[in-house]
């Protein structure tokens, strides 16, 4: 019903018979009851907060993005849920200005990790001023343009290394030949003294072009990587091997390393080869990490869909401007480092089904959570919402 005509039916209430008064309020209700149903089935979150940022009113899909009851916050200040949203910045802000619509995005950790895009518009009803929240998560649409990012700075990269190894390949062939014959002609000189050091030089030379053309095939393989053969096989097997290689050396540097698996894992699909490079270059970023005698953890947890498995280390963390970009090339915290080791490693996984995620504090510690998808994933059954009895 239009607004006017509410207005109307008030003002005349007391001369409207009963029975059409009734007729009408019972159409008021219907409308509202529909309204009502509306705004709780959008998938846009929606807030009218007044002065104080009391709490007017909230649909499900506001509870469900900040993570709140509105049953329970119903008149109470929303701050404390929208503490870090600048809400109260801008309320300051606009008080001389409420044609004013603002647009912003916020990044939340809780009730689970999103980006959250608002716009705020004032709302005059009768006396006071509202302020009207409207709420989309937009989390899987920026992630997919990080993706899209990432892979065009990957073909970038791509393009350029493919032109360096093909115009270093053939210098480096002609220098692999020509010292092969520089090492026939040595027993010709007679100079036992001049043969050994000459001998000496070559042999030197012979190793640097190859330690250079192993580097070139590095970075080819980082960007090339061999497609995972995936067979059935048990996440538990791949960090035991990777531990044993991996525990002198920690042991070496005075680390303390603490694990902890759970008896029974669930089997994941795998290509072990690539797995133990993706736990090796995790774990030795972690020793890397830790400049003298400290802990790295290593952690296995089982869900209804995947096995997660956790790397923590309380080293240097990763600098906060870097945290972002860790996994794309060439950006790496190590002053010898190619910064292709973390690139490698998330494609690895993902090629695997799954994901990783890298949380670091600088001065504190980092830790890398890998999740792959089980080979049998379990199926949660959920109560039914109408009981067999009522049926």
């Amino acid at each position: 019903m239009r607004q006017g005509f509410f207005d109307k039916f008030i003002s005349r209430l007391d001369r409207i018979d009963a029975p059409v008064a009734s007729a009408h309020i019972m159409a008021l209700a219907r409308e509202r009851g529909f309204l009502e149903t509306l705004f709780q089935s959008i998938n846009e979150g929606i807030l009218v907060l007044g002065d104080e940022m009391r709490l007017l009113y909230a649909n499900t899909a506001a509870e469900r993005m900040i993570g709140f009851s509105a049953e329970k916050t119903r008149a109470c200040s929303m701050k404390r849920h929208l503490r870090d949203w600048g809400i109260e910045t801008l309320l300051r802000h606009q008080v001389g200005n409420w044609n004013r619509i603002e647009t912003r995005e916020v990044e939340i950790s809780y009730p689970e990790k999103r980006i959250i895009s608002y716009y705020a518009r004032p709302v005059n009803f009768e006396d006071r001023t509202e302020l009207l929240l409207m709420l989309r998560d937009v989390t899987h649409e920026r992630r997919a343009e990080e993706d899209t990012l990432a892979d065009e700075r990957l073909v970038a990269v791509k393009t350029l290394v493919a032109g360096v190894a093909h115009e270093i390949g053939n210098p480096l062939n002609a220098l692999t030949i020509h010292l092969q014959l520089l090492m026939r002609e040595l027993p010709k000189v007679t100079d036992e003294n001049c043969r050994e050091n000459l001998q000496e030089l070559a042999t030197i030379a012979s190793q640097e072009v190859t330690r250079l053309d192993t580097i070139i095939r590095r970075f080819l393989t980082a960007l090339r990587p061999t497609k995972p053969n995936l067979v059935r096989g048990n996440i538990k097997e791949v960090l035991t091997t990777t531990l044993r290689v991996l525990t002198p050396d920690i042991e070496q540097r005075s680390i303390e390393l603490q694990y902890s698996l759970p008896d029974q894992i669930p089997d994941v699909f795998l290509d072990a080869q690539q797995m133990e490079q993706v736990f090796f270059n995790l774990l030795k970023n972690a020793m890397d990490a830790i400049p003298n005698s400290g802990k790295i953890g290593v952690t296995v947890t089982v869900d209804n869909a995947s096995i997660i498995v956790s790397i923590l280390d309380n080293g240097t963390g990763i600098p906060e401007p870097l945290l972002g970009r860790i996994f794309d090339p060439y950006v790496t915290t190590k002053n010898k480092g190619s910064g292709l080791g973390l690139m490698v490693v998330k494609r690895i996984v993902q090629s695997h089904g799954g994901t990783i995620e890298c949380a670091s504090h600088e001065g504190e510690g980092t830790c890398f959570t890998v999740r792959l998808p089980r080979a049998e994933r379990q199926i949660r059954t959920l109560e039914s919402a109408v009981s067999s009895e009522s049926l």
